[in-house]
């Protein structure tokens, strides 16, 4: 049995577990005050080039958005989200659990355009009955998609210029940024996306790490007393060493976009080999993500030796199927599920 479920089926790097067993015995202060973790947010602001960045580590993406965004609505702000976001779609209602309301656009292709958030905040406005309802208060987007999908330079500028207009914050969530950034297809750098956003998170968890991903706010604007909030949401972690050890690792040597690559390579050697077996692409992704079409007959087949996502029902006798690749996979793994489709 080979998995491609999803892209965080593997531990750690080998560098990052070396990392923590050298580090083991070293005695540090707790909550993310220990040296490895200010060290790791200097090598972070380093590679974005954002001095003045004010970077915070937290555990996992359900847990980074929650907080992150409750901390920056005001009580009666709710946050436009695609309506396939992770937020919208894979997180339990972790956001509707603080009180704020998830408000939708349609997706194309797991995208949201500039002029879709500028017509629902201005829509908003327009109504005469505006106060009785939920203000829009932040954008959402991901990078990538859900769906594997990229935004373009121009597309997050002109997004990110409708924020500005409007005076709300930008949050991108960056689960799988490493292999959005290091992408052929990509126009979009780490730099760009600190200069675009007001907010962002570094995803260690699906690129790397044991746990752990990388807050970034990016304009000297964290939300005051964010200490206390992320404590209050039970997520600030006393062994803060334990996140801050692993992004240090990731963010030296170039280790985070080196093996975002990998995961990159792997993915295109599966889309060429389906695409030349004869499967139908469900969305061309460039990134790790490949969704293929695939009859229900050849899945239950291939259920006993081979796990993948169940995406979605495509018609009566097909569904789509996601297979994800990661920092982890190796090229025996691709070859071997190539031989099984």
């Amino acid at each position: 049995m080979i998995s491609f479920e999803n892209d965080y089926l593997e531990g750690a790097h080998e560098k990052i577990l070396t990392r923590l067993v050298e580090t083991n015995r070293i005695q540090a202060s707790g909550y993310g005050s220990d040296e490895f973790s200010q060290k790791a947010a200097e090598k972070i602001r380093e590679v974005l080039g954002c001095p003045k960045a004010m970077i915070r580590f937290l555990m996992g993406g359900t847990q980074t958005n929650q907080v992150v965004i409750s901390s920056i609505l005001k009580r009666f702000e709710g946050v436009i989200a695609a309506d396939t976001g992770h937020i919208s779609t894979h997180e339990a209602g972790a956001i509707e659990l603080t009180g704020h309301k998830i408000l939708p656009l349609s997706a194309i292709a797991g995208k949201i355009t500039a002029e879709a958030i500028d017509h629902l905040i201005e829509t908003f406005y327009k109504d005469a009955t505006h106060t009785h309802m939920v203000f829009p208060g932040m954008v959402y987007l991901s990078y990538p998609t859900e769906y594997g999908t990229l935004y373009s330079l121009e597309e997050l500028e002109r997004i990110s210029q409708v924020c500005r207009t409007h005076e709300i914050p930008l949050y991108i969530d960056g689960a799988r940024l490493g292999y959005g950034l290091v992408c052929e297809e990509s126009d979009v750098t780490i730099k760009d996306i600190a200069r675009l956003c007001d907010v962002f998170y570094i995803g260690g968890t699906k690129i790397g790490a044991l746990c752990g991903e990388a807050v970034v706010f990016t304009k000297n604007n964290e939300p005051v007393h964010f200490t206390t909030l992320i404590k209050q949401n039970g997520a600030l972690l006393a062994k803060g060493r334990l996140v801050g050890i692993q992004f240090l690792e990731l963010f030296s040597n170039n280790l985070y976009f080196e093996i975002s690559k990998h995961a990159i390579d792997m993915a295109m050697k599966v889309k060429k080999g389906f695409i030349e077996k004869g499967y139908h692409l469900f969305i061309d992704s460039p990134t790790n993500q490949q969704f293929f079409v695939m009859s229900n007959e050849k899945v239950n087949t291939l259920k006993p030796f081979v796990q993948f996502a169940n995406w979605e029902t495509y018609d009566e006798t097909h569904q789509v199927v996601r297979v994800a690749t990661s920092w982890g996979t190796t090229e025996e793994q691709v070859e071997l599920l190539l031989s099984l489709v």
